[in-house]
């Protein structure tokens, strides 16, 4: 399946991109996490979540949408 990852803030600095697609056959998102920290390693030690259907969810979640996003913390104020 072929996924549309959109960065966001400090995630897309890292990457230097604030989209792109990725082939990925596995089936949760700690797998496909393990993937971008191979491409990325700067991911590896930053804290983020991961949107599914415009809805944060868990790492364990199984990927069913085309479409993710690696959202950074909110700022509070």
């Amino acid at each position: 399946m072929i996924i549309t990852i959109k960065y966001f803030g400090l995630i897309a600095e890292i990457t230097n991109c604030e989209k792109e697609d990725i082939l990925f056959l596995d089936n949760n998102i700690s797998e496909l996490l393990e993937v971008l920290y191979q491409k990325y390693p700067g991911l590896k030690n930053k804290d983020f979540q991961v949107a599914q259907n415009q809805e944060l969810v868990p790492l364990n979640t199984l990927v069913t949408d085309n479409e993710l996003a690696l959202l950074p913390p909110f700022a509070g104020g």
